[in-house]
């Protein structure tokens, strides 16, 4: 067999060792690395081998995400799966690639080296994907070569003997669909240790890059690999989705449905929720005796989290849009288009998937800038992401415009509400580019990197890989409805009730958060805010939705408006333009302190974090101004 750069004699793949059993043994866990290529279903196998048992933290000292879970095997025993950052190579050009490179190589202290890797690669592009199988095996770690997406490879009329290529490896080699869950018992058999070892085979260490091309395509004719034809409907809904004038016309279309749908769908759930804490806030209520205890627990609990826990539907369904997008094969394509907008203020297309996922939120987004290389094209994408409409301001934006916008439709197919969350949606986007533009042009100026992109089939979602997503959404909501939002409800509660008078709490205008309240007031009420605003733009400053809560337990304490639902409330105490203001000014500011943590760290000190701080602060304060002053 031909090689492309220094040989070693690899024997057959040890088998996996578990640890004995016994009390000495339990903490004890068999790690098993999954890395591959992106795009190479990777992240999909990773669900069907652990379902529900996941978990997702930050490798130490690092800020790139580690997914982890546990896959059982039908003997009982627990095998832990470490789902690394995608990599086409053993040579790292950016910290995530790094981070893989240095798990699988044991050089990471807070990581055992692996026991076992598996080794994903896409069946249908094997002749690419192929060039990464010799420095893993070369490791010496046991590994199974991962043959996926075979559902595609068969049905586009492509050929592989699976067992050819593993005698030609070295290594066993499965032939599967990990969408379907076809081939999956033979992963199992691999961790169990029931898989047989190939013969040895010598395989070299890729170090030249053509030659190691060359070596791949002949280890693919020796295993009579025949590559798929290309799909028919891909190249055929490609010429539409990629099309210079058509596709970003079908992008705005698909935005345009999405945020329709939210605002139609979501009502019908959005009020099951609020019927079902009306009723069991009522219960509640009537089953405790007057107390300190019950005016917590329904004024501010009760009032404040059910505030925020009623958008939950919302929220789930963008997330849902987005999965569907995300695992068709779509957003790729979106990447594209958007990389001709991205060139043009100065950024590359691989700012665009950061982006992207700010939508959902920005720490993850400024986490995910790792994978860009340049130094200042990542500044500059970190500066902007929190421009972009996270999940965290739907529910601001929602409550606002459901009170103040009429449910009426414009042009005759689009509603107005939709329309307002789209063109703040809009506003988010068009203020991101330009201050990308001014700083691409300025401080952060480079020259333009290539961008490459695999473009992956188009696929049907599965069903469990969107619910997984969907569950994984509602736990982080939930958590932090049941963690920051509850802890500043209970904190807000207590300073509205004091200092008491006589032993009876005071007005909550003359409390220790009225006072906080009328304290910033001249400064806030250019913008068409009150008092009670006020207090709700600091407490929003723990996350940007606890503002809901804020209000709801506000007006849950007020006897003027306890009656009252939380949009007819609001709209006693803000005009159209002091509403629309509020609407700016979350669009802009940078109200996470998550966030701004994120961006320390990330950037090395406080330098670029206080001044996107007072930038985005400055921007906020006079596009609200602005609002308030012609709306009216």
């Amino acid at each position: 067999m031909s090689d492309c750069g220094n040989c070693r004699n690899c024997g057959p793949a040890p088998a996996i060792e578990f640890p004995s059993s016994g009390p000495g043994n339990a903490v004890r866990q068999v790690s098993v690395a999954l890395v591959g290529p992106p795009n190479s279903g990777k992240t999909t196998l990773f669900n069907r081998l652990t379902g529900l048992r996941q978990k997702v933290a930050n490798f130490p000292g690092v800020t790139v995400e580690q997914h982890t879970g546990e896959a059982e095997l039908p003997d009982g025993r627990s095998i832990r799966i470490i789902d690394l950052p995608g990599i086409y190579s053993m040579a790292p050009r950016s910290e995530d690639e790094q981070v893989a490179h240095d798990v699988l190589t044991g050089k990471r202290a807070d990581t055992p080296k692996p026991q076992a890797i598996l080794l994903v690669l896409d069946s249908t592009n094997l002749g690419r994907h192929l060039m990464l199988a010799a420095p893993i095996l070369a490791l010496g770690v046991p590994t199974l070569i991962i043959l996926n997406m075979a559902d595609d490879l068969h049905g586009r009329g492509g050929h592989l003997d699976a067992a050819e290529l593993s005698a030609q490896l070295g290594a066993p080699v499965a032939l599967i669909s990990a969408r379907q869950g076809d081939g999956i018992g033979q992963v199992f058999d691999f961790l169990a240790g029931a898989m047989p070892a190939p013969a040895p085979r010598e395989l070299p260490v890729l170090h030249d890059v053509p030659k190691c091309r060359e070596w791949a395509g002949r280890v693919g004719n020796e295993a009579k690999y025949h590559a798929p034809l290309p799909p028919v409907w891909t190249r055929r809904l490609d010429s539409v989705f990629l099309h210079p004038i058509a596709g970003p016309l079908v992008f705005l279309a698909v935005v345009v449905g999405v945020f329709q749908t939210i605002f139609t769908a979501a009502v019908p759930l959005m009020d099951g929720v609020h019927w079902l804490f009306d009723v069991s806030g009522a219960w509640l209520a009537s089953a405790l005796p007057p107390s300190i205890f019950r005016s917590l627990l329904i004024e501010g609990v009760w009032s404040g989290v059910g505030s925020v826990i009623v958008f939950l539907p919302q929220v789930l369904l963008l997330f849902l849009f987005l999965g569907i997008l995300e695992d068709s094969g779509y957003l790729a394509r979106a990447a594209l288009i958007a990389d001709r907008t991205m060139a043009r203020v100065g950024l590359q297309g691989k700012s665009f998937i950061p982006l992207l996922s700010a939508y959902a939120c920005a720490v993850p987004a400024i986490l995910a800038t790792r994978t860009i290389e340049n130094k200042r094209d990542r500044t500059a994408t970190i500066l902007i992401a929190p421009f972009m409409t996270c999940s965290a301001r739907l529910p601001v934006y929602t409550l606002i415009i459901a009170a103040f916008i009429p449910n009426q439709m414009l042009f005759g197919f689009l509603n107005a509400r939709a329309a307002s969350l789209l063109a703040l949606y809009a506003l988010g986007f068009l203020v991101a580019v330009a201050t990308a533009r001014a700083l691409k042009s300025s401080i952060l100026k480079s020259g333009h990197t290539s961008f490459l992109l695999e473009m992956p089939s188009y696929r049907w979602p599965t069903l469990q890989s969107i619910g997984l997503r969907l569950y994984d959404r509602s736990k982080i909501f939930l958590r932090r409805a049941g963690t920051v939002i509850l802890l500043v409800t209970v904190v807000l509660w207590i300073a509205a009730h004091l200092p008491t008078h006589n032993g009876h709490a005071p007005p909550i205008g003359e409390s220790f958060a009225g006072m906080v309240g009328h304290a910033i007031e001249p400064a806030i009420k250019p913008l068409g805010f009150n008092w009670k605003i006020g207090i709700g733009l600091i407490t929003s400053l723990a996350a940007r939705e606890t503002i809901i809560g804020t209000m709801g337990a506000i007006y849950g304490m007020d006897p003027a408006s306890r009656s009252q639902d939380l949009q007819h409330a609001l709209r006693q105490d803000l005009t159209l333009g002091g509403a629309i203001a509020v609407l700016v000014f979350f669009a802009f500011t940078m109200q996470c302190v998550s966030t701004i943590a994120v961006v320390r760290r990330e950037t090395g000190g406080w330098k670029w974090p206080i001044a996107q701080f007072a930038y985005m602060g400055v921007l906020a304060y006079a596009g609200a101004f602005l609002a308030a002053h012609l709306i009216r």
